[in-house]
Formats: structure tokens, sequence, C-alpha cells
């Protein structure tokens, strides 16, 4: 009876060791996944993606020093506070070109009776605005998350600073070949960023040069919007950008190039047509025929292929010198 009995509890023992054993098991596994969705939730992981921009700090590889104080005027600067696209006052030098001021591309895709919310027609083919900007304040963040962009201007100041000045240098040697910019214009870069293209004239002896964006990088380049200008009318001797597929009002950029441009000065964009410009892009452009219908005072002098960091085609006009009474 007694060696039965202990054969009985052996048995019983080894019975109830693995179930120990398992039931430990799955408990601590529980413990480890409460104690994981725990964590996920205290983690901002999983929350919508809200980006933070700060400004870079990277000091200009410029060393040039210089001075843009005389292409200020006295007319009011940009505002990040705007939520609505700025607007010409009458009262400052611009009000010939006041009642143009409501009339701007929109997007082909919808039908020629529809409006925007500026009340401007879609007659124009070839030129679609994108959709998804509810206010202008939107829309200039957009265009800050590329400016701002930490790894985009480090990459900007320090890998592509050389090669896009050689680039743009080669631009502005062949238009002084032509004797369509000297080395005595008033030069202005539209969306300049870092200021590579005010490098770039600089280099090929056009000092008295400066850029516009909404973030500014001293001396190169100042704060402006080129929905809006801070200059005064005829300016400029020659305006260049390679941005116009960011202006979310195309002919609000046109109109500005033209109101600080002096009679007969030189504009040159560089756009893409045949290809599809980047994500930040407010428009998109499929032939340059938009761009003579808008710029209304100029004339077209060329349109050349190029390859401009992504975008093929250069277009050159010059403003028109109207006869005097």
């Amino acid at each position: 009876m007694i060696k039965t009995s202990s054969i009985t509890n052996l048995s019983t023992t080894t019975t109830t060791k693995p179930f120990i054993l398992r039931i430990f098991i799955f408990s601590v596994v529980l413990s480890i996944t409460i104690l994981s969705f725990l964590l996920f939730l205290q983690s901002p992981h999983h929350l919508p993606y809200r980006k933070t921009i700060t400004p870079n700090t990277t000091p200009t590889p410029i060393t040039t020093t210089t001075t843009t104080a005389t292409y200020f005027s006295s007319r009011k600067s940009f505002s990040q506070a705007t939520t609505t696209p700025p607007t010409t006052s009458t009262t400052n030098p611009r009000e010939e070109n006041n009642e143009n001021n409501n009339k701007d591309i929109i997007d082909t895709t919808t039908t020629t009776n529809n409006n925007n919310k500026n009340g401007a027609a879609n007659d124009v083919e070839d030129l679609r605005i994108r959709p998804g900007y509810d206010s202008y304040e939107k829309y200039v963040q957009r265009q800050l998350d590329k400016t701002l962009n930490p790894k985009l201007r480090k990459v900007w100041v320090t890998r592509d600073w050389d090669r896009k000045i050689n680039v743009f240098s080669k631009f502005f040697a062949d238009l002084i070949e032509e004797k369509l910019l000297t080395n005595d214009s008033k030069a202005l870069c539209i969306g300049a960023r870092v200021g590579q293209e005010v490098a770039a004239l600089k280099r090929v002896g056009v000092p008295d040069s400066v850029g516009i964006d909404l973030v500014p990088f001293p001396p190169l380049v100042m704060k402006g919007d080129f929905h809006d200008q801070p200059f005064d009318n005829n300016t400029f001797d020659f305006e260049f950008s390679n941005v116009f597929d960011h202006a979310l009002y195309p002919s609000k950029f046109v109109r500005e190039i033209e109101r600080t441009l002096k009679p007969g000065g030189i504009c040159v964009l560089h756009v893409a047509v045949s290809r599809r410009a980047d994500k930040y892009s407010a428009n998109d452009l499929f032939s340059v025929a938009p761009l003579m219908k808008m710029f209304e005072e100029s004339e077209v002098v060329r349109v050349r292929n190029v390859d401009g960091f992504g975008l093929d085609t250069e277009v050159v006009f010059r403003k028109k010198i109207k006869d005097r009474l």
C-alpha cells in the first residue's frame, strides 16, 4: 500500500508541474502584452503626425557683405498671419493694376462657368491649380515646410551650393552674351531660398543683385512674398525665377514681376512643362501658352529647352516700353 500511494503522488506531481508552468508562462506573456500596450498609449507615435519646424541656423557660406536697404519700399511687408492672398491698397503706387487684382488662374479641370473664391474665371488652358488649400495661411505653411526643412537647408548650403552656383552662372553668362543681362543690371531672384542664384549673378559680374523668399537668408536673400513683392514700381532691370510652379495665384505672381520690372527690363522663368513639378508645387503647367497670356505687358523674346534642376523650359520676356503721349 505504501508503494502504491507513492506512485500515485508522483504521477499527480508530474502532471501538475507542466500545468502550473504553462499558467506561469501565460501570465508573463499577458503581463508583457499589457505593459507594451500601456507604453504605446503613452507615446506620441499613435497620434496624428504634426511636424515641428525650426529655423535652420547654418551660416551662409558667402562671406561677402552687402546691404539690401535700397531695395525696400514703404509698402507693407508680408505677414504670415495673412489668411487671404495679398491685395493691393489703393494708396500705393500700384493703382493702375487694381482692376486686375482679382483675375487669377484656377483649376482647368472644372467647368468654365465656375469661379474661385477671388471671382476668377476659368479661362486659361494648360495650367492647373492644385486643390487642398483652405486658406492662404495654409498655403504659406506648406511652402515653409520645404523652405525650413533642416535637412534640405543643410544640403542647399553644402553639397548643392557650388553645383547650383556653377549651373546658374552658365545660364546668366549666356544671357549676358545675348545682351539680355548686363553688369549694370539691378537684378532680383524670386523664391531664391538660400540665394545660389544671387551668388551666381554676383559671380558673373552683376553685383546689384538680391533675392526674396518667405524665409530670409542674409546677405543674399531678404524676406518677401512673390505674390506681393515689397518693392516699388519699375525697380529692376532683370528678374529671374524658377519657382513659378509654387505660385498659388500665378497671375498675381506675373503681375508683380511686370509691376516691379522697368520698361524694357527682362524676366527669365525656368518652368516644368514636360515633367511634373515637385510635391510642394501649387500649380502644374502643361505649355508656355498660359505664361504668354498672363504677361500682358511683355513680349516673348525666346523659348528654349534647358536642364535646370528638374525644370525643362526657359522662357524670356521683355517688358514693353509704352509710347509717351
